[in-house]
């Protein structure tokens, strides 16, 4: 049996980051919420089993692309979606030196977060045990 994958969302729009960690749990994940860089920072100080922390890019204290480095840094082993709704977003550079493609961002609004779930399967599946 599969375990369950542990996701940290960050989003600082409260309704949309419940409504995403809901989901995700009713499909069986562990997660955890942050509303900004510094209290993600802080859930992945205090936690040891994060596996995806799926990140928004408009952020009150942090873009979220610095926001993603600065948590790599501190957790190498977290794997990153990006959720965002800057409609004409690319990955930067540095990104995509993490590893990060143009299969790991989904815009919102999202009407089905089925992909976006299925994405934090894929990667905890795929990456996790490598």
């Amino acid at each position: 049996m599969a375990m369950a994958a542990h996701v940290l969302v960050v989003d600082d729009e409260a309704n949309l980051r419940r409504n995403l960690a809901c989901y995700l749990e009713d499909e069986g994940m562990e997660v955890l919420q942050a509303g900004s860089v510094c209290e993600a920072l802080e859930k992945v100080r205090n936690t040891s089993d994060l596996d995806v922390c799926i990140m928004d890019m408009r952020l009150p204290d942090m873009d979220g692309n610095a926001a993603i480095l600065a948590l790599h840094d501190a957790y190498p082993g977290l794997l990153f979606l990006i959720h965002t709704g800057t409609a004409g977003y690319t990955l930067p550079e540095e990104l995509r030196r993490l590893g990060l493609t143009s299969d790991h961002v989904f815009l919102k609004p999202m009407t089905d977060m089925a992909p976006l779930a299925s994405a934090v399967v894929r990667l905890t599946e795929t990456e996790r045990y490598t």
